[in-house]
């Protein structure tokens, strides 16, 4: 999975089919939640949100785990401040601190991975997180009923199809990872609704 191709024209094609619905998940819990000190933020993309998280807390050292390299050549134009260090590779093959990370960031990173992967990928998280960790999550749901129902299944398989095509991503449908997450000890504290029930934003706190 990697997003060289599309870096270039993520930020316009996000734009263009959501408007600011996407980042306004992305930073919907960013000044409500506990100060952190230590934060990893998983398949941050161009930076939008770390540029948004840092003006918030400054003093948080932050490690970004982010599999492709024009991502984040674009991330590092964005931080003009903070405590940002970067990391190119795959979350599943980073070396990082077991226990170390009071916050957890994954915006659109859990639905890239197939059912037979995110499990491991949860449970790595997990492992890095400490006792007491937040964990942000922003990502796509199905409403539950009704016409917006209909067509968020419809733009979701377009939007699936794409990223295998562009980024080999190995997700190709949505999968719960709320189940995963709460039985690595995490409960569910505030959660908005956009697009028509399509867009999820989240804090996790464990317990």
């Amino acid at each position: 999975m990697n997003f060289n191709q599309v870096a270039p024209h993520y930020r316009w094609l996000e734009t263009l089919v959501f408007g600011r619905k996407l980042q306004e998940a992305r930073i919907a819990f960013v000044r409500q939640i506990a100060p952190p000190r230590r934060v990893l933020v998983a398949g941050e993309g161009n930076g939008r949100f770390l540029a948004e998280f840092v003006r918030a807390h400054p003093g948080a050292e932050v490690d970004c785990v982010e599999a492709s390299a024009r991502m984040i050549a674009l991330a590092r134009r964005r931080i003009q401040f903070g405590h940002v260090q970067f990391i190119c590779a795959d979350l599943r093959e980073a070396k990082l601190q077991r226990q170390s990370y009071d916050l957890l960031v994954t915006h659109f990173f859990l639905d890239c991975f197939a059912e037979q992967g995110l499990p491991g990928v949860v449970a790595k998280l997990a492992g890095l997180a400490t006792a007491d960790a937040q964990w942000l999550i922003a990502d796509f749901c199905e409403p539950a009923t009704g016409w917006a129902r209909f067509q968020a299944r419809g733009l979701i398989a377009a939007m699936y199809f794409f990223f295998r095509v562009t980024a080999g991503i190995e997700g190709r449908r949505l999968l719960d990872y709320q189940p995963l997450v709460r039985s690595a000890g995490f409960c569910l504290t505030s959660q908005r609704l956009s697009a028509n029930g399509m867009i999820r934003s989240q804090l996790w706190q464990r317990k």
